[in-house]
């Protein structure tokens, strides 16, 4: 590695096979010298979760033809917890995550590995962004994402982002020709209209299966993150873990202490 070129963590959740990771980590070898350490399974809807009743396990591999790439028995918050801390000679300039197969829009931040593990990043002071392709499937294509993922980490690069903040990037599965721009949003309003299928397996033992719908409550508004992809924009929400909800101090400080 050479110290005048920026030095880049990939990372995602949907595990170190997954090929949203390898058009990742192509398009950030245009920028800096990239290191890799994934998850060695599908970690979706993991959250901020961090292994602490279990060993972590590291692996080297060689799925991207990198120096140093790893695999982690871990969660993607772990994965850039085990960079900083054990892997990397210095921290990095810029933590990326995904490329997610799926979108993480609105309330599904809060659930979403991809997104937390850029935002593990921005606590540890790192310009840090995730990015997700609104397709589900294995077999999604990622053609359209590799000029907007080097785009945008690029202008962080330059610009660096405020302290504390990462980005949520979602890009619509939708061909290149037909991406309109990138538009910067705030997080729609909304939220999972959840079920628990019970099923039985073939025991005859019941067992539930998580699904559901999302509702969206703000259906139009032109400056939201869904609205800007259901009308072939690019997203891009600046998030903060500072979760206080500050409005509510004018409440709380009627109550009589």
């Amino acid at each position: 590695m050479t110290e005048k070129k920026p030095l880049i963590l990939v990372t995602n959740d949907d595990g170190i096979t997954a090929p949203g990771i390898g058009v990742l980590v192509k398009a950030m070898r245009e920028l800096g010298d990239v290191v890799v350490i994934a998850p060695d399974k599908p970690q979706s809807g993991m959250g901020h979760a961090i292994t602490i009743n279990h060993t972590i396990r590291l692996r080297k591999e060689k799925y991207h033809g990198l120096e140093k790439e790893y695999s982690s028995t871990g969660t993607p918050v772990d994965c850039v917890k085990l960079a900083i801390n054990k892997i990397l000679p210095r921290k990095p300039d810029l933590v990326v995550s995904g490329i997610n197969h799926g979108s993480n829009l609105s309330i599904s931040v809060i659930y979403s590995g991809t997104l937390s593990a850029a935002m593990e990043g921005a606590i540890e002071g790192i310009p840090s962004v995730g990015f997700s392709l609104c397709d589900h499937s294995i077999d999604a294509d990622f053609s359209a994402c590799s000029p907007i993922v080097t785009k945008i980490a690029g202008n962080v690069l330059r610009y660096g982002l405020p302290a504390g903040c990462c980005l949520n990037v979602n890009i619509p599965a939708i061909g290149a020709e037909d991406i309109r721009g990138i538009r910067f949003c705030r997080q729609t309003h909304g939220y999972w209209i959840e079920e628990l299928d019970e099923r039985k397996d073939p025991s005859g033992v019941p067992y539930f299966w998580l699904t559901g719908s999302f509702l969206n409550l703000e259906k139009g508004k032109e400056d939201t993150d869904v609205w800007a992809c259901d009308n072939g924009y690019v997203a891009v929400v600046p998030v903060h873990f500072d979760m206080t909800m500050h409005k509510a101090f004018q409440h709380l400080n009627n109550w009589e202490l």
